[in-house]
């Protein structure tokens, strides 16, 4: 009983204007729930005793309870951090979250609240029950924390089978948190006195589900500091495989591009009878309008094998994607050829001055003289050419077995490789893929990005940079790993970046070990890959080099786990640890009689990049039964 009343007199100490009486109902029962022992996912009798926990559980927007935005000229009408401050409709409405858009992020679709400035849009955790449906990999939340830091609670999962198990959130606070991993910022601060120039953030955050079990509702944390703007559940993409991909580095400036039509040129792994595109307007605070979008097999240059097929949004020949957001094509009958090149065409119809790209493609794509060509079968209409890939981020095709992705830094993104020529070690792999019969031949999403670290951001996630290295690893985990369709394993070579830049061995590998373990409680396998020697290479020092030694020995030894390295046995293989299995890339790009160099074969030049035959031994390490 006294767990009750304390319940009972948060509820009160709160001060929320929704239906009480309900409110403090639920929060007292997420405090029985959370007495309850529910370690894991605990198996109850289906039916009747499932349908029973889910009493009083409401639509979402019946919980709201706080008043988050406000119109400039009227702040006094919002009160988000109980110190009367709040989020600008205007700025949202600048980043194209308006009431009731459609919001996808991190590949979870979500609605901002259909509310008018000044009315309740958010509600404040404290045990609510939230009706939820569906099946999918994550539920995802838009959130933010009120308390000036990291806001955390434990909720509970209610499955439709009757199981039950526990969830952990983290809210970052909307003042402070972490610019690299926010959803959307927004320049200013509505106060009581005025309107200051200050950033304010919202954020997405995803927790993983139960494989395979329909979710029926969610209890939210008890943490009043939490405060909840929308909550799905993110399908799974059974059915899909990821094909190619490209992680966002940064959001340079381009152009300006006004009416122009973009062809980038991209190359698949897997291929299948469908196919559905996927850009992603990250780190932008404005809105951006695709016209129209196609997508071709390509003969040579910008010149497409055939006439463009066109692609459709919701429907629609175009798109705008707000803010922070993503926006998947309907899916398309198009055959997708395996290992062969693709024009995907969209049409920018205003004025463009900056966009999200991936840097370094390695790989020339085309810009076309002034207006909509994305139709065009011949080259005419693209003089111009880039290096870098603006907006796109996926293809995916329809069947498969599901991806595999590949995390780094440049080694990974195929820098010093030839250009258009597809020889990065993501390619090689790909290509053994699809000529063996031992695994399933997998889609390979290359996930590097030249420059990234794994602790520290290089670009800090917002405004326009100057700086394409992207977020930290740990960042972009998320949206650039978990997000992905159909993944399956993760090969994370990374961290010589953070060496060559001041780092240790030792936070390296705490930041590999995060890497794994929220890998794993996606129920994905992770691979650790060593890393190559930079011996030669200024700035790549004999203390550097000992750390390098380090972060491998730890991969090789510790960071594995007990049996499940290379199936052959071997490094890796032997004692308990973080990853799954070990790829020793060190110990192929090594010279024998200068552990601490590549050997001259394997090396592009520059003593850090491998060329196009060291990049070939690398995928050639990759013992395919480990996948």
């Amino acid at each position: 009983m006294s767990a009750h009343r304390s319940t009972r007199r948060a509820v009160r100490r709160s001060g929320r204007r929704g239906p009480r009486g309900l409110q403090a109902l639920a929060a007292a029962l997420f405090v029985v729930a959370a007495l309850l022992p529910t370690a894991s996912a605990r198996a109850v009798e289906p039916g009747a005793a499932g349908a029973a926990r889910a009493v009083g559980a409401v639509p979402l927007e019946q919980w709201y309870d706080n008043v988050a935005v406000s119109e400039d000229a009227r702040p006094g009408a919002a009160d988000f951090d109980g110190a009367g401050a709040s989020l600008s409709a205007r700025d949202l409405a600048a980043a194209g979250w308006t009431p009731g858009a459609p919001l996808t992020v991190q590949g979870a679709r979500l609605t901002w609240p259909r509310r008018a400035p000044g009315e309740p849009d958010n509600v404040r955790a404290a045990g609510q029950s939230v009706l939820v449906e569906g099946r999918g990999d994550a539920l995802a939340f838009l959130v933010a924390g009120t308390d000036g830091g990291d806001v955390r609670g434990t909720g509970l999962v209610s499955y439709a089978d009757g199981s039950t198990a526990p969830y952990a959130l983290t809210a970052p606070d909307w003042r402070t948190g972490p610019l690299a991993t926010k959803a959307v910022a927004l320049p200013h601060l509505n106060t009581p006195g005025g309107q200051r120039a200050e950033k304010t953030r919202l954020y997405v955050v995803t927790v993983p589900l139960a494989p395979g079990r329909a979710v029926a509702s969610v209890r939210l944390p008890y943490a009043p500091g939490l405060h909840v703007f929308a909550l799905s559940v993110r399908a799974s993409a059974g059915g899909w495989t990821g094909s190619w991909a490209a992680a966002p580095s940064g959001l340079p400036a381009v152009g300006p591009w006004t009416d122009r039509t973009l062809r980038l040129v991209v190359h698949t792994s897997a291929g299948g009878p469908r196919v559905r595109l996927r850009f992603d307007n990250a780190f932008a605070s404005a809105p951006v309008r695709i016209g129209g979008a196609t997508v071709a097999v390509r003969a040579e240059g910008a010149a497409a094998r055939g006439t463009p097929v066109a692609v459709r949004f919701g429907g629609a020949a175009g798109v705008t994607v707000p803010a922070g957001s993503q926006a998947y094509s309907d899916p398309l009958a198009f055959a997708v050829p395996p290992d062969s090149h693709l024009l995907v065409s969209f049409h920018l119809p205003g004025t463009v001055s900056a966009l999200p790209m991936h840097r370094l493609a390695v790989q020339r794509s085309f810009v076309s003289t002034d207006g909509d060509h994305t139709a065009d079968g011949t080259a005419a209409a693209y003089p111009t050419t880039i290096s870098n890939w603006p907006l796109l981020t996926g293809v995916e095709v329809g069947g498969g077995p599901g991806s595999l992705v590949l995390l780094g830094d440049s080694i990974t993104d195929g820098d010093r490789s030839t250009v258009d020529a597809d020889r990065r070690w993501p390619d090689v792999l790909a290509d053994r893929l699809l000529t063996q019969e031992v695994v399933p031949r997998y889609g390979v999403l290359n996930q590097g990005i030249a420059g990234n670290r794994v602790t520290t951001d290089r670009y800090p996630g917002d405004g326009v940079s100057t700086d394409a290295a992207g977020v930290s690893a740990l960042h972009r985990l998320d949206r650039d790993v978990f997000a992905q369709p159909t993944v399956r394993t993760v090969v994370v070579l990374h961290g010589v970046n953070d060496l060559l830049a001041g780092g240790d061995a030792a936070q390296v590998t705490e930041g590999l070990r995060e890497i794994a373990e929220r890998a794993r409680e996606r129920g994905l396998r992770v691979l650790g890959a060593t890393l190559l020697p930079c011996g030669g290479r200024s700035g790549c020092t004999t203390a550097v080099d000992a750390e390098r030694v380090a972060v491998n020995d730890w991969i090789r030894g510790g960071g594995s786990r007990a049996g499940n390295g290379s199936r052959g046995g071997g490094a890796g293989s032997a004692v308990a640890g973080v990853f799954d299995g070990v790829v020793d890339f060190d110990a192929v790009i090594r010279d024998p009689q200068r552990p601490e160099r590549m050997l001259p074969a394997h090396d592009s030049g520059d003593h850090l990049h491998p060329g196009d035959a060291g990049l070939a031994a690398m995928a050639g390490a990759v013992d395919l039964r480990t996948l």
